[in-house]
């Protein structure tokens, strides 16, 4: 008897077609650099349209939003509501609200967890690790089908911690391919630091502070980059191919150009000069 196929994973991607808005009323905002106002928790953003879109979303940078730009939410917007609340929108279901809005955090940390997973599988290097990671992957896809109530309750830490084990050996079986010495920056605070033409080939930038730094056609190839804080780095002329655990909003928050070499995975973001 041949088994079923497989459940497919949730789409990692924001899709806001199918989403309720929900970054734009289930979070808060403080007035600052980001964003020109502040929003507490469950309250519609000012610039949110009854059709759940936003009202400015080809001027945002222009009206000092330019933190929406680079929040992703991994594809938890449509997975909340779509799947979990099945197309019952909060304004037409008010009695959704709360649970909607308290459950939408969980989910995007959970979809970023799956998008870390998945990254890691792609990794051929990780090869050993992969029937682990598969497990892990089934086990947190899983999760993000439960109902709102459950999961507010997740012990989210507790799966980061475990997951982040298997990206750690990931990342070491990956950049030990890496040429010459590999050099450790992490969690180190190169705020801009000057770093241009720099050889970071499978250098460790986990958790990095690389604010405004200076990497200008930086060779990146097999860094690992996760966590690492990319707010307006100089990108232009970087390599960024085959880098570790690059997200869509890392490279939203750089400064980048037409020759900034990114993996084929991510989006040359529409901000870059």
């Amino acid at each position: 008897m041949s088994s079923s196929p497989r459940r497919a994973l949730p789409v990692l991607q924001a899709d806001c077609a199918n989403c309720f808005a929900l970054c734009c009323v289930a979070l808060p905002f403080a007035k600052s650099a980001d964003f020109a106002v502040n929003k507490s928790a469950g309250t519609p953003c000012k610039n949110l349209r009854q059709d759940f879109r936003c009202g400015i979303h080809t001027r945002l940078r222009d009206q000092g939003f330019q933190g929406c730009t680079v929040f992703d939410c991994f594809g938890a917007g449509q997975q909340i509501s779509q799947v979990t609340f099945e197309g019952r929108d909060w304004r037409t279901h008010p009695e959704t609200r709360q649970a909607m809005f308290d459950a939408f955090p969980v989910m995007r940390q959970m979809h970023e967890l799956l998008f870390y997973v998945s990254a890691a599988l792609a990794v051929p290097a990780a090869a050993p690790l992969h029937p682990a990671l598969r497990e892990l992957l089934t086990k947190t896809e899983a999760l993000t089908r439960a109902d709102a109530a459950a999961l507010t309750a997740l012990d989210v830490p507790a799966l980061r911690q475990e997951i982040n084990v298997l990206l750690l050996e990931t990342s070491e079986l990956a950049r030990a391919k890496a040429p010459g010495r590999r050099k450790n920056h992490r969690g180190a605070d190169l705020m801009g630091a000057r770093l241009s033409g720099a050889d970071l080939r499978g250098a460790n930038l986990r958790g990095a502070y690389l604010i405004a730094a200076d990497l200008r056609r930086a060779d990146l190839r097999g860094a690992d980059l996760i966590g690492a804080d990319l707010r307006d780095t100089n990108l232009r002329g970087a390599d960024l191919r085959d880098t570790l655990f690059l997200t869509q909003p890392q490279l939203a928050a750089a400064q980048g150009d037409a020759h900034t070499r990114i993996p084929p995975t991510l989006s040359r973001p529409a901000h870059w000069a």
